[in-house]
């Protein structure tokens, strides 16, 4: 039936991006899972609140592999990069040049979950990651902690789950708490978590209607908070850029058969902020900035 195959679906995605895949009350062993994603995404002109304005696009690499080695245990390994490309007015709030440019943002990512009592799973995911613009030095941009927390399933269409995660962003330590839910209202309505928890912040939520067996539109927000080490040459030399803010989007999804989806996401970043600091960690500049556009596209293919 359509609606139970979605919330299958949409248990598979919360396996995938949150590592609780230990909620499951009755796990079959499986053969290795892959999955395969490409995004393409832009911020549009945004204004900043001190003068000048500012642009980027970018895109998303990722890939995974899962495997369920017993009904109570799985394990999953992804690597992901991630591309920004900054156009910044000159001179702005931030200074008389561009702050930065071309971000990096290599990663690499493990999962471990257990599952320790018939409704009861428990999980962790460390992940590594490099954070820098072209032309600095990757060995002094390294991110690197784990997301990790517990699930409660609670019946065939609710899991809820809590945790944290404690992650190094290059000069400072950051802590963020973690929700999990996943839970099919009716034949129409779910609320989950639509993106992944790792150094850049939460999961988020968003509210989901299913539009017959091949479509979906949804709304949703989250939070975002990441920094960069910036490149020695530059007018801020070793220093770090930070960008903060609240993404705020509509989504529709096409099924693309039983092993892939395009997703096309609409928004606004709100909240936002960037700021410069020096190699000690000292604020050079920041300046908040107007809600600016978002638009997106992915494609997710699954073996």
């Amino acid at each position: 039936m359509p609606t139970q195959r979605r919330f299958d679906l949409a248990a598979a995605i919360v396996l995938a991006t949150t590592a609780s895949g230990a909620i499951a009350q009755s796990a079959a062993t499986n053969p290795v899972a892959l999955s395969a994603s490409l995004t393409g995404i832009g911020q549009l002109d945004a204004r900043l609140d001190q003068g000048g304005k500012f642009s980027w696009n970018g895109i998303l690499v990722q890939g995974s592999a899962a495997r369920q080695f017993t009904p109570e245990f799985s394990a999953a390994l992804s690597l992901r990069y991630g591309y920004e490309s900054w156009h910044f007015d000159e001179p702005s709030a931030l200074g008389t040049v561009a702050p930065w440019g071309h971000i990096n943002r290599p990663a690499v990512g493990f999962r471990i979950a257990q599952q320790i009592a018939p409704q009861l799973g428990v999980f962790i995911a460390p992940e590594l990651e490099w954070s820098y613009e072209s032309g600095a030095s990757a060995s002094d941009a390294k991110t690197f902690g784990a997301v990790f927390g517990a699930t409660q399933y609670f019946s065939p269409t609710l899991v809820l789950g809590i945790g944290a995660g404690v992650f190094r962003q290059i000069d400072k330590t950051r802590v963020f708490p973690l929700l999990i839910v996943n839970w099919q209202i009716d034949d129409h309505w779910r609320v989950s978590n639509p993106f992944q928890a790792g150094p850049a912040g939460g999961a988020g939520l968003e509210l989901v209607r299913a539009l017959g067996s091949q479509w979906e539109l949804a709304a949703g927000a989250s939070f975002r908070d990441y920094r960069f080490r910036l490149r020695d040459d530059g007018p801020a030399p070793g220093g770090i850029g930070r960008n903060e803010g609240i993404p705020v989007f509509a989504r529709l999804t096409r099924q693309l058969g039983p092993r892939g989806h395009i997703d096309f996401y609409a928004g606004a970043v709100t909240a936002g902020k960037l700021r410069v600091l020096d190699a000690n960690g000292a604020t050079l500049a920041s300046s908040s900035y107007h809600p600016a556009p978002l638009l997106a596209a992915s494609a997710t293919l699954n073996f």
